[in-house]
């Protein structure tokens, strides 16, 4: 890294190479820091496990989204962690630790963004790329205090990115106040498609009640009247008819297949230790058939309809981001894997559906940040931040 010191364990202990950028620029003047699933010139491409590290070259061309922002003025100063292969929501890496989450003392930062979310949350730069596949920019960013994105799906070219699965992964961001996530948004986003304002929101209550407690849902609730300053009400929905357990089935089992297409011949061949959690996910992934995969794809393109049908071009669904404040760290395996299924119920949505959803820090626990998010209509992905800017201000 090229910074002189990391107190939160979110950088890599890559060798300090410089990365050109731009003199001048809209982004000129801010400091960024870069998930490492994303391929960065002078820089191995070490995808959370040191195996992989290992066997990386060093990569010749910077990934496509990381050059733009380059090319805009901003300055890199370093690879942060992420989880084994993307594959977690916990951001607890097995062989390289947890990064100290400063907003939530003694809890994980989430995952798989983890360095990410830390090093932003932190003040070690002032934004970060992240990518968010099932959650691992919207977890973080709850979990962190932060403002972060999962963008329409496709809406960022992820070329250059390891991928993990490839119709659901995104590249996000992560920033402290929505002056930099606006001016980080105008470089990657390019211009939305038409359509007229954002002017209602519905509230998901199926899944708010996925949140923890009574105590979690009233911190969350107590954000409703920042956004119904500036959005209509328009009511409660039930968003899954089919119930979210159904439509997390739907997401885990095409994430599980086209994780294990994109991973499983290099698994297979070297049969790498992995931490607990990833380890089962992609023993489970590797049983997962074509035709349990088409079979999900078929409900998912239902899903999609579902989604669109209740936004129309002019609403929002205004949800918690995740079912509470960060979990500690050290929690047992299957306490922690009861906890991300509920996580997943929950973000299933946006990735199902290819919706742009923002994590805002409008709620707080115990002392501890809890994001409620805002999913907006397809491609409408700078009038959500325009919207989210408002609320923030008051």
């Amino acid at each position: 890294m090229l910074l002189a010191q990391d107190p939160v364990n979110a950088f890599l202990d890559y060798p300090a190479v410089e990365v050109p950028s731009a003199a001048t620029g809209p982004l000129a003047g801010l400091t960024m820091a870069v998930k490492d699933l994303y391929d960065v010139a002078g820089y191995p491409t070490g995808v959370g496990h040191p195996l992989k590290r290992a066997e990386s070259d060093i990569k010749t061309v910077t990934a496509p989204a990381v050059q733009v922002l380059l090319d805009a003025g901003a300055r890199f100063v370093g690879k942060v962690h992420t989880d084994e292969f993307a594959y977690s929501m916990n951001g607890e890496n097995f062989h390289y630790g947890t990064p100290i989450n400063v907003r939530a003392p003694g809890r994980i930062p989430g995952g798989s963004s983890s360095g990410s979310a830390a090093a932003v949350s932190a003040g070690l730069v002032d934004f970060a790329l992240g990518t968010d596949t099932g959650g691992s920019v919207r977890a973080p960013a709850s979990y962190n205090g932060l403002i972060g994105l999962r963008p329409t799906h496709g809406r960022i070219d992820i070329s250059r990115v390891a991928p993990l699965a490839e119709s659901f992964d995104t590249v996000g961001w992560f920033a402290r106040d929505i002056d930099t996530f606006t001016r980080v948004g105008d470089v990657l986003l390019g211009a939305d498609v038409a359509g007229p304002p954002l002017t209602r929101f519905l509230v998901g209550d199926d899944i708010h009640a996925l949140l923890l407690g009574e105590l979690e849902e009233a911190a969350v609730r107590s954000a409703t009247p920042r956004i119904a300053a500036h959005l209509t009400p328009a009511g409660a929905v039930i968003v899954s008819p089919d119930g979210l357990a159904a439509w997390r089935m739907i997401f885990r089992t095409m994430q599980a297949y086209e994780a294990w297409q994109a991973n499983g011949e290099w698994i297979t061949s070297r049969n790498p230790v992995f931490g607990p959690g990833v380890r089962e996910r992609f023993e489970w992934a590797s049983h997962v058939s074509r035709e349990d995969y088409e079979a999900a794809a078929q409900r998912r393109a239902q899903v999609r309809e579902r989604l669109d049908g209740l936004l129309g071009d002019d609403t929002v669904l205004a949800i918690p981001t995740t079912p509470g404040i960060a979990p500690e760290r050290g929690r047992d395996g299957d306490e922690l894997e009861s906890y991300r299924n509920r996580a997943l119920a929950m973000t299933c949505t946006a990735s199902l559906t290819g919706l742009p959803q923002i994590s805002l820090p409008l709620a707080e626990h115990e002392g501890c940040p809890l994001g409620v998010s805002l999913i907006a209509p397809r491609g409408r992905d700078k009038a959500l931040i325009k919207l989210a800017a408002r609320i923030l201000a008051g």
